[in-house]
């Protein structure tokens, strides 16, 4: 039986997200918009859902790469830490290329989706991961041989620490920690849309891999930071706010001429073959050609 750190950690999430409204209510009444949050929330239900219908899948295929091993981990102490490090190496680059190429981006899009930031939004997670297929990154670690059960556990330590770090509510952490943890300074500029801010730190637990493969980018003092997606969503909608941007996958490929089809699902978001919208590179590029001017 699989233990589900996610799990059991979800009514403490509950009654932290009720603590951070009260404080909101005193410190920082903008945090909070009602419909914003029951978004959060039912994204993270059906996201609970969908994992419930797919999840088995997920476990035959890495027990699957499992049986194709090498050698085997053992179960001890340090081979729990082995996995964690190696798995939270597997989620930035599953996290990157979530943000680099469309495909992923679809499914990670509505966690980015809200122009709020706050614990209600850790909580809007994709109904669609499994057709993205970003668990594919964590093959690896079952053909090396860890084992499936340990890989499934790191995981949802991975993401119950990811909960606390979407904040306003905490400033800065000391420097030590900052050296090698994510936190929530960090990930409010990964969850920014400010030019500076696009697409840096990727990090799940440790901002380590971001200091080491170039996309780190440390909060800035004085900087007003707008939450969300470039092109915001604009609504409330439950089901557009799912599947938004697969619908726009599929418009694109539709109308665009044959030889670009494919462009628009592997190629950056923002991506077009005639120029007429932006990626982020593009964005930041022009900024920061202001900057010098």
């Amino acid at each position: 039986m699989k233990f589900d750190p996610v799990t059991l950690a979800t009514p403490a999430f509950l009654i932290l997200i009720v603590i951070e409204m009260l404080w909101a209510r005193r410190k920082r009444p903008a945090a909070y918009e009602p419909a914003d949050t029951l978004v959060s929330l039912l994204m993270g239900l059906g996201s609970v859902v969908a994992g419930m219908l797919t999840g088995w899948l997920v476990l035959e295929v890495m027990f699957a790469a499992f049986e194709l091993r090498p050698l085997t981990v053992s179960w001890e102490w340090w081979a729990w830490i082995a996995c964690f490090v190696l798995d939270d190496l597997a989620y930035y680059w599953i996290h990157r290329t979530g943000h680099r190429v469309r495909w992923f981006w679809a499914s990670h899009v509505n966690h980015h989706s809200s122009q709020h930031y706050n614990l209600s939004t850790a909580l809007r997670q994709s109904w669609t991961g499994f057709i993205a297929l970003g668990f594919l990154f964590r093959v690896p670690l079952a053909l090396a041989g860890f084992h499936p059960l340990m890989i499934a556990t790191c995981v949802g330590v991975n993401l119950t620490y990811q909960f606390w770090i979407h904040t306003e509510a905490i400033g800065r952490m000391p420097r030590w920690f900052e050296a090698v943890f994510n936190t929530p300074g960090f990930h409010r500029v990964h969850h920014a849309v400010n030019p500076q801010y696009l697409d840096r730190n990727y990090a799940g637990v440790f901002i380590v891999w971001d200091r080491l493969f170039g996309t780190f980018q440390p909060e800035q003092e004085g900087v007003r930071i707008h939450y969300g997606i470039v092109r915001q969503l604009g609504s409330f909608n439950l089901l557009w706010t799912a599947f938004h941007e697969w619908i726009g996958i599929a418009r694109d490929v539709w109308t665009a001429p044959w030889r670009h089809k494919l462009s628009y699902i592997w190629r950056v978001p923002g991506w077009t073959h005639d120029g007429s919208r932006d990626t982020s590179d593009a964005i930041r590029q022009r900024w920061l050609s202001r900057q010098s001017d």
